[in-house]
């Protein structure tokens, strides 16, 4: 059976972990070939072997490399797209790598070094990759694309335990994405933002650690009872970066469980959560 993405070209950002692995292990599946791109070698290395022990080269048509990217040193990321001319060129790229600062805080919290570092990786970092992304496509004469970009519903709904260089950051990536979308429009080349819940995975996961009334401040608002799961996130992914939805375009595409169009949510157990695939 062919695959959603078969014969396309991908590129994933903060691709060592979470949602940018579980992605890429869906796009393999899917036929798509993968570049796998992080700041951390070591994550990079580690991140390709649970691929290749997931999804074997024996069962794929594409293939899957790494590349050390700084999503907000603008040359990484130009080299990276460069990288598929190889290939035929890019069809998609995932805009995922960020950063959620530990000393992120409210106004008067949010050191000056922090805040300029966040803009820098989750703005910066989305725009040079949308740039980028946009060159590639009309260098190969692409006629359909798509371009995904982490935001998070953080940007849509307010909160009052702030992180305020990250939530300003998100804001910016939909407002981008937004614009970007209408732009290119009739190229046929689409941008989507991804605003995913809070989720279990190490970013969030290592900044809540043990302290369980931060914990719960976030807990007793999920319908589900539950944190979101990365893989979730990622079959998201895969449906915005296939034809499938050549049609949606310009969306905040939340994934949340229905967290932010809750007002009292339900008691009882959580529901079950999916097994990630890199588990």
């Amino acid at each position: 059976m062919v695959g959603r993405l078969e014969g396309k070209n991908a590129i994933v950002t903060g691709a060592a972990g979470g949602i940018g692995l579980e992605t890429t292990i869906l796009m393999l599946r899917e036929g798509a070939s993968v570049l796998m791109a992080d700041i951390s070698d070591e994550g990079l290395n580690k991140a390709l072997s649970k691929v290749n022990s997931v999804v074997p080269a024996s069962t794929r048509t594409g293939k899957v490399e790494t590349k050390v990217v700084d999503v907000s040193n603008e040359s990484h990321i130009e080299a990276a797209v460069a990288h598929l001319d190889a290939w035929g060129g890019l069809d998609i790229i995932f805009n995922n790598a960020g950063i959620m600062h530990p000393k992120d805080g409210d106004s008067e919290e949010c050191p000056e070094d922090i805040w300029d570092r966040t803009m820098n990786i989750n703005v910066k970092g989305v725009w040079y990759g949308s740039k980028h992304a946009v060159r590639a496509f009309r260098r190969h004469g692409k006629k359909r694309a798509s371009v995904i970009n982490t935001a998070s519903m953080v940007a849509l709904v307010g909160a009052a335990t702030p992180q305020l260089a990250y939530t300003a950051s998100k804001g910016a990536v939909l407002a981008m994405t937004r614009e970007l979308a209408i732009v290119h429009a009739r190229e046929g080349f689409r941008f989507n933002s991804l605003c995913p819940a809070p989720l279990n995975t190490p970013l969030l996961q290592d900044w809540l650690g043990d302290d369980k009334e931060k914990r719960f401040r976030r807990e007793v608002h999920f319908p589900t009872g539950r944190f979101g799961e990365a893989v979730e996130q990622a079959h998201a992914v895969i449906f915005l970066a296939s034809d499938e939805s050549s049609f949606v375009n310009a969306t905040d595409f939340v994934v949340d469980g229905g967290l932010t169009k809750a007002y009292v949510t339900p008691e009882g157990p959580a529901t079950e959560a999916p097994k990630n695939l890199a588990a």
